[in-house]
């Protein structure tokens, strides 16, 4: 199967409660998640920009 050159950007995976420690670390995993989901978004609206006949 070809590989797409620009292939759609895929959402980060939503940490599960019990991934957290609850140690109060200073990049607790829904910290990571929350950076991660703002890229994503980013991301994809350059693809959608980029690709206007794609579907959100």
């Amino acid at each position: 199967m070809p590989v797409e050159p620009d292939p759609r950007p895929q959402p980060p995976r939503e940490p599960e409660l019990e991934d957290c420690c609850g140690t109060g670390c200073v990049m607790c995993v829904f910290d990571a998640y929350q950076i991660a989901q703002e890229n994503y978004e980013l991301a994809l609206a350059a693809w959608l920009a980029r690709h206007p006949e794609a579907t959100s």
